[in-house]
């Protein structure tokens, strides 16, 4: 047996798995149904949990585990930012540049909060999910004893080989390298690093692999076999696909997201704040592209500007309208395809061990 496929089986063995493939956990695009047909079929479901209330989070994982049979998921939250530094004239002047592309912007729009992370923290420990992982940051101490008091592993998602270290030193069970292929946001620690901090998962996962000694999972960028046998032929035990399953129907997105990942090649997506605030990779739309031009007042911290370009996100998914929309991709997008979740995963597994061998 190779040392790749050792890696891999051990992997799966510890975690119940069947395919070292992983659902990333995508906010706001987190159907069960989607965990459920990756889960059925021996992968990892997963939720993005930032946006959901206490109530929310239990019941999604009470569905996904009955739904898909005692399947294997993953719970995440985001580590929250401090306070951000609210400046009145700066959101008044990106409420005026907001107008133009929706409904006006009340003026509270950016007092929007999301749920409160330490009732969040609770109900993860209610749920009591197999995994739970993080992005944006680590847990507090005392919630990581209260993980492995309860025996759920803690999947650390991290960016740069510093945030891997930090995050084992944390008491990470697993370490999830993000690539800066990834679509959605950048999971980087400090959000002021994210668009300078920027390596590619190619030069990050055996970089993250050499330094220390927990499983890696890689993922951003990965949609089909080849990205997965890169990177577990890089040192990875396993790899996540967030945009490669969007255009899946289990993912219920907007349609009108679905065909736009169809035809988006790798330079038509671009990293941006314009959305949240908090850098993130989506289609480079005809918003994103004004949003980011000299002339557009920068955008407002996060969760603010989330909040303030929450009207304008909400008209544009009633309309259809593909060049308002929040459409976060990573730069493999078109290599995503529109098959049955659970049979998508296991033909890249499949496709993946041939390569490997």
């Amino acid at each position: 047996m190779s040392q790749i496929r050792r890696r891999v089986e051990a992997f799966c063995s510890r975690f119940g798995l069947r395919l070292p493939i992983l659902l990333a956990p995508m906010a706001g695009a987190s159907a069960p149904s989607l965990s459920i047909a990756v889960a059925a079929a021996g992968g990892l479901g997963a939720c993005g949990a930032l946006l959901m209330r206490p109530d929310e989070i239990i019941a999604w994982a009470e569905e996904v585990r009955v739904g898909s049979g005692g399947g294997v998921f993953q719970l995440n939250l985001w580590i929250p930012d401090p306070p951000p530094r609210r400046d009145a004239a700066q959101e008044q002047r990106v409420r005026e540049f907001l107008a133009g592309w929706g409904p006006s912007v009340a003026a509270e729009a950016g007092d929007a909060t999301p749920p409160d992370f330490g009732e969040q923290c609770a109900a993860l420990l209610a749920a009591r999910p197999p995994i739970v992982s993080s992005v944006m940051g680590l847990y507090p101490p005392d919630f990581v004893m209260k993980l492995k008091e309860r025996r759920i592993a803690w999947f650390a998602n991290v960016s740069t080989v510093a945030e891997a270290c930090a995050a084992e030193a944390a008491g990470a069970d697993v370490i999830v390298a993000q690539g800066m292929e990834a679509g959605g946001h950048r999971g980087c620690f400090d959000a002021a690093e994210a668009e300078r901090r920027q390596v590619g998962l190619f030069a990050l996962v055996p970089a993250i692999v050499d330094a220390v000694r927990l499983p890696v999972v890689a993922t951003g960028g990965i949609a089909d076999a080849r990205g997965v046998a890169a990177a577990l032929a890089l040192g990875a035990s396993a790899a996540q696909i967030g945009t490669g399953f969007l255009r899946c129907p289990e993912a219920k997105i907007h349609p009108v997201w679905v065909e736009a990942l169809a035809r988006t090649a790798p330079e038509d997506t671009m990293l941006s704040r314009v959305f949240s605030g908090r850098a993130g990779r989506s289609i480079a739309t005809d918003y994103v592209r004004a949003a980011t031009a000299a002339t557009a007042p920068p955008p407002a911290p996060y969760p603010v500007q989330r909040g303030l370009t929450a009207a304008m996100r909400s008209a544009a998914q009633k309309a259809g309208d593909l060049h308002r929309m929040q459409l976060w991709a990573g730069q493999s997008a078109a290599l995503a395809r529109a098959e049955p979740a659970g049979a998508l995963a296991r033909a890249i597994w499949e496709r993946a061990s041939a390569l490997l061998a």
